[in-house]
């Protein structure tokens, strides 16, 4: 019966710890109670077995944690659980739309410096150069970067 009571341990023991090891990251109650587990197995094999059946217990821990991680690797369920999916895609936001240098527009938000404008029926990212510009002040595209514009506000005379 203590023999039972041992391999149950251990067996509880080497599943919490696999649970810890590869589904649940960090440290929690799951690797706790594993690591309890299998010092419960082992304290109880020396106390009411004998210290020759404690000595086998640990040995038999260590080398059913081993054989217990080499067969959850080597089943490759890891793969099984990893995502593979690949990214092809790339965000372009200036796709479509010509702009140049000297183009107008309007500030459709406040460029602080970030803000939304609409040069030539397009809403694009654009940066103020020198300050603030106000919602709804025209503006005057200075350079065309990858993903948005550099403007500043236009000068009435």
């Amino acid at each position: 019966m203590e023999i039972g009571i041992v391999i149950l341990l251990l067996v509880i023991g080497v599943l919490l710890l696999l649970v810890e090891f590869f589904l649940i990251p960090g440290i929690s109650i799951a690797g706790i109670g594993g690591v309890l587990f299998l010092g419960g197995g082992v304290v109880y094999a020396y106390t009411e077995i004998g210290p020759v059946a404690g000595h086998l217990t640990v040995l038999g821990a260590i080398v059913i944690i081993a054989l217990a991680v080499w067969i959850f690797l080597k089943a490759k369920t890891l793969e099984k659980m990893a995502l593979k999916t690949e990214i092809e895609s790339k965000n372009d936001p200036m796709a479509g739309v010509v702009v140049r240098e000297g183009d107008e527009g309007v500030a459709l938000s406040r460029l602080a410096p970030m803000g939304k404008v609409k040069i030539a029926g397009h809403v694009m990212e654009a940066k103020s150069l020198n300050g603030f510009i106000d919602e709804g002040s025209e503006i005057v595209v200075k350079q065309v970067l990858a993903t948005n514009v550099l403007v500043e506000k236009k000068e009435i005379v």
